[in-house]
């Protein structure tokens, strides 16, 4: 039996559905229309399924003998590693627009230290791309369209992460910034624990 795609009917849901309190920023919410929360695994995946590719992984680039860099995995099936977010002032579990994260995956592979999102400088393609173990980076998650995108953000300015091909035999897509176009995406709300790389959900929802 294939296994079942996530299907994704937010498009006209999102603007409409604003967790508001106060005046604050509306709340981030998945596919299910459930506000994120920090103590839960998520898979982020495309707004539209099938030609867009699948979840996220990890892969071997350049030299590195340990698979760090963060890759969108071209098929479509594979929900991919799920990630969990923390805020770092710690002083709220409620995740925001342009709240302040961390991002990492929930396993990380053994030759890593951390499973923690940053960016460095791949000076074989000029871009900074999204590794772990790598420097220290925080992000933040916009309305995008119909779905949401990811920034990463410093003490001056805000850098929209979209995906790029390496097209050097990789078998995804990296995400980086100064891409042509921000990453479309969604969360999904993850059930079940992700060991490895690939690894086909066949329900999430």
């Amino acid at each position: 039996m294939k296994p079942k795609q996530v299907v994704v009917v937010v498009s006209f849901l999102l603007p409409l559905l604003a967790f508001l309190s106060d005046g604050a920023p509306e709340r981030v919410l998945d596919v299910s229309l459930n506000p994120l929360e920090v103590y839960r695994n998520y898979y982020i995946l495309p707004v539209i399924t099938g030609p867009e590719g699948g979840g996220l992984k990890l892969a071997k680039t350049g030299h590195s003998e340990c698979p760090l860099t963060v890759l969108q995995d071209k098929s479509e099936v594979n929900n991919g590693r799920s990630v969990k977010f923390t805020i770092p002032a710690g002083n709220t579990s409620i995740i925001r627009i342009g709240t302040t994260l961390d991002i990492k995956f929930v396993n990380k592979p053994e030759c890593a230290k951390s499973g923690k999102w940053g960016l460095l400088y791949d000076p074989e393609i000029y871009r900074f791309c999204v590794v772990i173990d790598g420097p220290d980076s925080t992000f933040q998650i916009q309305k995008h369209r119909a779905g949401y995108k990811l920034m990463s953000c410093n003490s001056r300015t805000c850098y929209d992460i979209g995906r790029f091909d390496a097209e050097n035999g990789e078998s995804g897509r990296r995400l980086t910034t100064n891409a042509a176009e921000p990453f479309e995406i969604v969360f999904v709300r993850a059930l079940v624990d992700d060991f490895e790389d690939n690894k086909v959900i066949k329900s999430v929802v």
